[in-house]
């Protein structure tokens, strides 16, 4: 009888897909606070930056591989106090009832892609030898928060008198067969932004609003083991789509006041 020898199977293509360097990090630097305006208190969150680079195999074939990132919302609390008169918050109503544990934070255009420029990279086969592309992508905050109630008027008097903001995502760099969906998930990261401000309503403008702890924000974590992808990161709506602004005062019922751009299969929180 002949021996039986082991056979070492030949790695598929997307196992020879290697991720060569990843950096992932918030800006070491605090949110920066600006009151040029008499009607809405802006402010600028640190940015949260990620790079990879990749090395992609020969293609044999006529295929198309993309690589990039794909980023979720995992939580988002986002709540602007108005002393005694009430809370205005932007909420994912889906999201915040437990419904669904993830949305989508696409751009709105290249789903599932966060972005379509730095933030992907597409090689078309067949190749004769491997690619080495970057990758790479930012985030951050810039929101406008009105002074006074979001249902009142310009004349209103200033009320703000907190603003409290903590969100969780998760961003995963990919490799996607264009014409099979083939996903193939390389890294997985997760990271989260706090932001407290607190807010003196009688001083004069310029004068009214200061950075609480954090100061600095956390850093980012790469996963030692991949996570998958929920359904809800991949297609439509986006987070900013699907976000609603709710008045909630002290004395009376929640009120709208800008309802989701997108409202097919969507519900208004009550």
């Amino acid at each position: 009888m002949g021996c039986v020898q082991s056979v070492k199977l030949k790695p598929s293509f997307h196992e020879n897909i290697t991720v060569l360097e990843l950096q992932a990090s918030i800006d070491p630097s605090p949110t920066v606070i600006d009151e040029s305006s008499n009607v809405v208190l802006r402010y600028r969150t640190p940015y949260f930056r990620a790079s990879a680079q990749v090395q992609v195999p020969p293609m044999l074939c006529k295929e198309i591989w993309t690589v990039g990132w794909i980023q979720a919302c995992n939580q988002m609390d986002f709540f602007n106090i108005y002393g005694n008169e009430g809370v205005s918050s932007w909420e994912l109503p889906e999201l915040r009832c437990g419904q669904i544990q993830a949305i989508s934070d696409s751009d709105g255009v290249n789903y599932p892609w966060y972005g379509c420029t730095t933030e992907m990279y597409t090689v078309v086969g067949p190749t004769k030898k491997s690619t080495k592309l970057t990758v790479s992508m930012n985030d951050n905050f810039c929101p406008s928060v009105t002074w006074s109630v979001p249902v009142g008027t310009t004349s209103s008097p200033p009320l703000l008198s907190s603003i409290q903001r903590d969100q969780r995502f998760t961003t995963w760099l990919v490799a996607m067969n264009e014409s099979t969906a083939e996903m193939v998930l390389l890294r997985t990261i997760r990271w989260r932004m706090q932001i407290c401000i607190k807010v003196d309503p009688n001083k004069p403008l310029g004068q009214r609003a200061t950075v609480m702890e954090p100061l600095i924000q956390e850093q980012p974590q790469v996963l030692v083991r991949n996570e998958p992808i929920p359904t809800n990161a991949l297609l439509k709506p986006n987070a900013n789509d699907a976000q609603v602004l709710m008045w909630r005062p002290r004395n009376g019922e929640p009120i709208v006041v800008i309802p989701p751009k997108y409202h097919e299969g969507y519900f208004l929180p009550s």
